[in-house]
């Protein structure tokens, strides 16, 4: 047994003893979006420092926690805070959460973060069904000697983003009157924003968002066979030639406000899921 699969099994272990059922979906939520922890019907609630082998948060907005319990009739687990690159963990480290939820059981992967919207038509606060990603972080976690009982050595990645979740969440958006684009999303190391000239060449790409997060998580799920759904908000408008200084703060405030129209849209993509 790789060190890697023993350090997975003794954390899914410290779960399970708190929450026995087998999760069917694995949900992270990033900066200002712990909110839609609520919605879930909670059973056990487990700091990640109690959870061997799992890093702990160093972000102010993120809580630190895992959430066990139901959502829409589904069993979840639910990271309340996610790992970053920036904040010095290593790919594997930051990645590490997802193999655990491997491991539980999740066959289905929901992510979303905060990000800056590169594209003019899209709005402060709007939501974003990611379709596509650009790895720009100069890492990756599946890097180093491979496990074949993760995942295959060279996992595919021509649609990381399952097709049929990504209908349903524009569907669930639609009937909600909630504003909902697909767009492609760009990975960036951080922490630092970025200049007038990166937002330019990243534009330049093809891409509609930027963040620092959620691409590690996404390639990992794809090793492991799951499937994903990833949501951003957009929560600052990234336009090179009308760039202002950011406002954390405000950002935060935002992402608030679109994690409102996450815990309607996320709800019922799920209560879809179990109809279907």
């Amino acid at each position: 047994m790789s060190e890697q699969l023993e350090q997975i099994q003794q954390a899914t272990k410290a779960v399970r003893e708190r929450f026995a059922t087998k999760p069917r979906v694995g949900l992270i939520l990033g900066t200002g979006l712990g909110g839609l922890a609520a919605e879930i019907d909670e059973h056990a609630t487990i700091p990640y420092h109690e959870i061997p082998h799992f890093p702990e948060s160093t972000v102010e907005s993120h809580t630190g926690q895992l959430v066990c319990g139901t959502l829409s009739g589904l069993p979840i687990v639910a990271m309340e805070g996610r790992f970053h690159f920036y904040e010095g963990y290593s790919m594997r480290e930051v990645t590490f959460p997802v193999r655990v939820m491997q491991e539980l059981g999740v066959e289905i992967l929901l992510v979303t973060n905060a990000a800056g919207g590169m594209n003019p038509q899209h709005n402060l606060g709007d939501l974003v069904v990611i379709e596509d990603h650009i790895n720009f972080m100069g890492d990756n976690p599946l890097i180093g000697r491979n496990d074949e009982s993760l995942g295959p050595r060279f996992p595919d990645m021509c649609a990381p983003y399952d097709r049929e979740l990504i209908d349903l969440a524009e569907a669930s958006a639609l009937e909600l009157g909630i504003r909902a684009h697909r767009g492609v999303f760009v990975a960036v190391a951080g922490p630092n924003l970025e200049t007038r000239a990166e937002y330019r060449m990243l534009r330049s790409w093809g891409a509609d968002l930027v963040g620092m997060s959620t691409v590690p998580e996404v390639i990992v799920a794809a090793h492991a066979g799951l499937r994903v759904l990833a949501i951003s908000i957009v929560t600052d408008v990234c336009l090179p030639d009308a760039l202002e200084p950011v406002d954390i703060a405000a950002i935060i405030k935002v992402a608030g406000e679109g994690g409102e129209r996450l815990a309607k849209v996320i709800p019922d993509v799920l209560t879809r899921l179990a109809d279907a």
